[in-house]
């Protein structure tokens, strides 16, 4: 079986938990190594399943059992910059940044959707990695992974009650707004 490599965000936890490393170990998280950026713990999994998305659910699934119940409030990067690209991709960041100049490639390298305004813009990992699997510049399978991970967070975010409905309001907004061809 092939073994995953991404990282899950918690909530509802610290670094001051108590037995916050025991506890996760019990419930299943012994494929994990358990970080903390400030009080906030992430942990850097390696998980073998049959496929990327039921390595991803069971991790859920394993952080947020009792009697921790930690929650899992985001997976892997879906926001990226430059730097963070060139590392997923094993790139460059020279390279990365003649790709999105257009100095190298077909062009068209996906537009930054933050920070637009500022020297560090940040991209969608999902957008740049299914661009860079087209021209040929990371293999398929880990564009469908950035995909899922994106999907995840996503769903993640809208497990929510107050984002959910805030979120339903939106997308009837929008889809009642006329397409341009």
């Amino acid at each position: 079986m092939p073994v995953y490599h991404f990282s899950l965000t918690l909530g509802g936890v610290s670094t001051a938990t108590p037995d916050l490393e025991q506890h996760l170990f019990e419930q299943g998280c012994d494929d994990a190594l358990v970080c903390a950026y400030n009080q906030t713990v992430y942990l850097e999994f390696d998980r073998e399943a049959e496929d990327f998305s039921s390595a991803l659910l069971s991790a859920v699934r394993d952080c947020e059992a009792p009697p921790l119940r930690a929650r899992v409030i985001a997976a892997d990067a879906d926001l990226v910059g430059l730097s963070d690209i060139a590392e997923l991709t094993g790139m460059t960041r020279q390279a990365i940044a003649l790709l999105k100049e257009g100095k190298r490639g077909t062009g068209n390298f996906p537009s930054p959707v933050q920070r637009l305004k500022g020297n560090s813009p940040l991209w969608r990992w999902s957008e740049v990695a299914a661009w860079l699997a087209e021209q040929q510049r990371l293999p398929a399978e880990l564009a469908d992974n950035a995909c899922q991970l994106a999907a995840l967070n996503l769903a993640l975010q809208l497990r929510v009650n107050t984002q959910r409905a805030r979120a339903k309001q939106w997308a009837a907004q929008l889809a009642a707004l006329p397409h341009s061809a």
